[in-house]
């Protein structure tokens, strides 16, 4: 499965998910169900596509049971439901060209501009603080030449950005598996991307299971780096599936190692669940809840 495909329409409703099954039935209309006591050391969050077949207001009903307090990758037209439910939009979308078409293609710079400026606005009403954007495919670029060229499209913006109050997250996504010929895809790149940057409001979206098959050493990467870490997110590997023991991360590990950094954003699951979806997502809270 291919989150390109659900960023597509920017609100990620084009992937398939197990049938929901009679104990989601009766958990929606269940009135006992209370919010677990948690730690309070994770902002928990969930990504909108991976599940896509349960209605958003559905989601949002579970997801506040569980202690989640956001909902990632959801556009302007959904952000009026998360709030009625009590959830921010933990990573808003709704600008750029998706995953393939980014930052380090020149002739996209324009498009991107107005793209994301006109967004900004939109989520400083909103009071969110942040927004997805990707660096794009190689298509025979190199490496070198494709940050010098993120770094003159995204200094564009960073005036814009800063006036917003909004960070722009460009996501490391692996291109071994997932995103063949994807650019930022080992974190020591977009570290010196934003350093090329040079502005506090543009950071990294450090997703563990791409940089996990990419370059591994999840934890050392994490504290090396946490400066330019502005969101993550969460997967087991291999199958990008549930993160219990039937993967090889430990999540207990890792999410001691971020909240170590002194990191106050958003921890977002973005795992494709293979059991029952609400059922796997709860686990996955109980996992990460340091």
């Amino acid at each position: 499965m291919q989150r390109r495909t659900a960023l597509k329409t920017l609100t990620g409703t084009a992937l398939t998910l197990p049938a929901l099954t009679n104990s989601f039935a009766s958990s929606m209309t269940s009135s006992e169900s209370t919010a677990p006591l948690l730690k309070g050391r994770i902002n928990h969050a969930v990504c909108r596509w991976c599940y896509s077949k349960i209605p958003l207001d559905d989601l949002c009903k579970a997801a506040k049971d569980m202690g989640i307090v956001g909902i990632d990758l959801t556009g302007p037209k959904e952000w009026p439901t998360l709030k009625k439910y009590g959830l921010t939009c933990s990573m808003p979308q709704g600008a750029g060209k998706g995953i393939l078409e980014g930052f380090n293609d020149l002739k996209l710079h324009d498009e991107l501009v107005a793209s994301y400026e006109a967004i900004f606005p939109q989520l400083k009403e909103a009071g969110l603080k942040s927004v997805i954007c990707f660096s794009g495919n190689r298509r025979g670029m190199s490496d070198e030449q494709g940050m010098e060229n993120c770094a003159v499209g995204l200094k564009r913006l960073m005036s814009s950005a800063e006036k917003h109050g909004v960070t722009m997250i460009m996501e490391l996504l692996n291109s071994k598996v997932d995103h063949k010929d994807y650019m930022c895809d080992h974190s020591a790149w977009g570290v010196e991307l934003c350093k090329k940057v040079g502005s506090e409001n543009f950071k990294l979206l450090y997703d563990i299971y791409h940089m996990q098959i990419m370059e591994g050493d999840i934890i050392r990467t994490i504290r090396n780096n946490y400066q330019y870490f502005g969101h993550y997110h969460t997967g087991g590997n291999p199958g990008r599936n549930e993160i219990d023991e039937t993967q090889e991360l430990y999540y207990p590990a890792i999410m001691k190692a971020i909240v170590d950094t002194g990191y106050k954003g958003f921890v977002a699951q973005e795992f494709i669940p293979k059991r029952d979806p609400l059922t796997s997502l709860k686990e996955s809270i109980a996992i990460c809840d340091v």
